[in-house]
């Protein structure tokens, strides 16, 4: 019986020597999806993504002053590659892991019709959207409405969030009535999940393609490498369908 007990004794610590942790930064579009992702990755193989959410611009600035993040998700494109040119980020493996969409919605599940008319109707209340100049979505929002001849409109009615979480917030809390939102912080199992919400064509804004990338910290964690691996699985992408990304 005990020479039975040996293999299992050695054989025990051997999984938790290869586990490891890595230190990812997430666009706080993310959020929701980023929980799931990262307890079906510890599962998946042994290894803690712990995880920090926040602007992507942002990131860059703290990537820039030496911030030890291991990986980040973005949420743009450029970000990402403007790391890898700077040698901030480990060159080839960059990588588009979702492209988001853009949604106005409201807490009220009477606000916002399916074709997003509220925005045509003398505004009644603030709007929400993340700091165009932090966020990715938020520059997104500043285009659909610039696209749609209502920038000045609604411009003297906006509140700007940090990020596209606090946008968020606002719209949630009713501090204000409406808010661009990213459609995967409204929307699970794929369909939207509360209030009410109108799915911004894609046509009136610049593709919000996600990349993620792998920065110098992580160079040599495996948990960082096995973290960008999982994003490209189809676990992870069944995963981010039900939040409205697609790929």
């Amino acid at each position: 019986m005990f020479r039975r007990l040996i293999p299992l004794l050695l054989a025990a610590p051997l999984f938790a020597a290869h586990a490891g942790q890595v230190q990812v930064a997430v666009a706080a579009n993310m959020t929701a999806p980023m929980k799931k992702v990262a307890a079906d990755f510890a599962q998946a193989t042994g290894h803690e993504a712990v995880v920090t959410i926040g602007s992507t611009g942002k990131f860059y600035a703290q990537i820039q002053s030496g911030a030890p993040f291991e990986v980040l998700l973005a949420a743009d494109d450029e970000t990402p590659a403007k790391l890898e040119k700077e040698g901030l980020g480990v060159a080839g493996t960059r990588f588009t892991y979702a492209v988001g969409k853009l949604a106005l919605w409201s807490a009220d599940p009477n606000t916002v019709d399916p074709q997003g008319a509220v925005l045509k109707q003398p505004p009644k209340g603030k709007l929400a959207i993340a700091d165009p100049k932090l966020a990715p979505y938020g520059a997104a929002a500043i285009e659909a409405l610039t696209k749609l001849g209502l920038l000045a409109t609604w411009q003297p009615q906006i509140v700007q969030g940090e990020n596209i979480g606090q946008a968020y917030q606002f719209a949630a809390t009713g501090n204000a009535t409406l808010g661009f939102v990213a459609l995967a912080q409204v929307m699970a199992d794929g369909k939207v999940s509360k209030g009410s919400a109108w799915i911004v064509p894609a046509q009136l804004y610049t593709p919000l393609k996600q990349d993620a990338i792998v920065l110098k910290p992580g160079a040599a964690n495996p948990a960082a490498t096995a973290l960008v691996n999982y994003l490209k699985s189809d676990a992870a992408r069944a995963t981010l369908r039900g939040y409205g990304y697609e790929f």
